[in-house]
């Protein structure tokens, strides 16, 4: 099973219509409706499903919030076991911003348009082809291996990966498992580029300030103590003071894979003086930024209810990622610093917190996601990263799972490039990255490389 030409057209129809079930998850319950995408994966899978041992079920925690896992029994019961896992929600979309189509799925010059085809419908289509081929009692790999779409990903797993791992862990637990944020060329114009392998992520914390004024009548502001000015100054103070950077393994790993100049690389390592090179990394001077410290998004502010009432009460909500190894208390202490002048009038609420999460690279299987890379980009340096989101690999590790992030995609979508497309408008894969997915997946899970 060297040729793979065939699977990977399978994969480019299938991502499709899955594009076309318009999947679209915006945070409310009755969202999604993924259960019309496990239909699709059903038809799709009808005969790996029905081979001997294959063994398959829909969990559907809310109504057409459901998943499909299946698990193919490998030929060696005490070799490693591997999961596939992926997504089948997509975000929102709004039409009158892209110029096909964003449920259309349409082929046009060489690129599949549409929502999901980078976040991460292009790799859940090559998992279930890769599977459906596994399925074949000549070609099982060597440990089971598990296909799992899962559902609102996008929201964070409420109905999808996190219910199954508190509820139904037996459905997910292996050894390793590959999902999302990997196989992206750092600089393709480079033979020696850097190229991505997920190890792990940041953690996420939420908290509310609440702010304190005095209300009053509008039409005498002067001097008045309104709480949405405060929150103002408070949100511009978050912005204009990031916290101070942090230098971890997985940044060394990241700016080592950029072949930058001696002299940018020292500055970049060095927490004094990253903040000013950053600049230098061009596009992806905001990644960098993200991945080297705790950050603080104040996304939502709240203040007033009549627009003659100057407001008495503000709350502005914070998205704050943090590093691996980082904790409440840290959070909570930057937060007091950076508030200290607003100590009579600020109180900080709230005590979410999901710590970031790492695997370590020296795994059998690390190496062997490499040697998969290599043999298409025979010269790349890895480039073991963190996402600055989050993902489904969180609920994986704390089982013990190595989880890591692939894909393989070509050189035409780099690393800035995917993040452009990443929820953006006009979101599109090339052809030959939906081909280079399918065939490293492959290779990996048959072990032809």
């Amino acid at each position: 099973m060297n040729d793979f030409s065939a699977m990977s057209q399978q994969s480019l129809e299938l991502l499709q219509r899955l594009v076309r079930n318009a999947a679209v998850n915006d945070g409310t319950p009755d969202s999604g409706q993924e259960l019309t995408s496990v239909r699709t994966l059903q038809a799709f899978l009808r005969d790996a499903l029905e081979q001997p041992g294959v063994v398959s079920e829909i969990v559907e925690p809310h109504a057409g919030r459901a998943s499909l896992i299946a698990r193919i029994p490998g030929r060696d019961p005490n070799a490693r076991s591997l999961c596939l896992l992926g997504h089948i929600d997509v975000v929102p979309a709004d039409a009158e911003h892209w110029r096909h189509d964003p449920f259309g799925g349409e082929l046009i010059d060489g690129e599949v348009w549409g929502r999901g085809t980078i976040d991460m419908l292009t790799l859940t289509a090559a998992m279930a082809t890769v599977f459906r081929h596994a399925a074949d009692p000549q070609h099982r790999p060597e440990g089971d291996l598990v296909l799992a779409a899962v559902a609102d990903e996008e929201s964070g797993g409420r109905y999808g990966a996190e219910w199954i791992s508190e509820h139904r862990p037996d459905l997910l637990r292996t050894d390793e498992a590959l999902t999302e944020q990997g196989g992206v060329l750092l600089r393709p114009e480079s033979a020696t580029s850097g190229i991505t392998v997920g190890i792990g992520e940041k953690g996420q914390a939420a908290r509310r300030l609440v702010v304190t004024g005095v209300p009053g009548h509008g039409s005498v502001p002067w001097g008045s103590r309104n709480a949405a000015g405060i929150a103002a100054e408070i949100v511009l103070e978050l912005l204009q003071n990031p916290a101070p950077p942090v230098v971890q393994p997985h940044w060394v790993s990241l700016v080592h894979a950029l072949q930058l100049d001696a002299d940018l690389t020292e500055r970049l390592l060095d927490p004094a003086r990253l903040d000013g090179a950053l600049p230098a990394l061009g596009p992806l001077a905001p990644l960098g930024h993200a991945l080297t410290r705790v950050t603080v998004s104040p996304n939502i502010v709240r203040a007033g209810e009549k627009h003659n009432v100057i407001p008495g009460t503000a709350t502005v909500d914070l998205d704050i990622r943090v590093l691996p190894g980082q904790t409440p208390e840290d959070v909570d202490g930057l937060l007091e610093r950076l508030l200290k002048p607003w100590s009579d009038c600020v109180r900080i609420t709230g005590d979410q917190f999901s710590p970031g999460n790492i695997t370590p690279t020296d795994t059998a299987m690390y190496a062997r996601i490499l040697k998969v890379f290599r043999h298409h980009y025979p010269d790349a340096v890895p480039a073991s990263v963190i996402g600055p989101g989050g993902s489904d690999g969180r609920f994986l590790r704390p089982m013990g799972t190595n989880v890591y992030g692939f894909g393989l995609f070509s050189k035409q979508i780099d690393v800035a490039e995917f993040r452009r497309r990443l929820h953006g408008n006009d979101e599109r894969v090339d052809v030959e990255s939906v081909r280079l997915t399918t065939t490293a997946l492959a290779e990996l899970v048959f072990d032809r490389y």
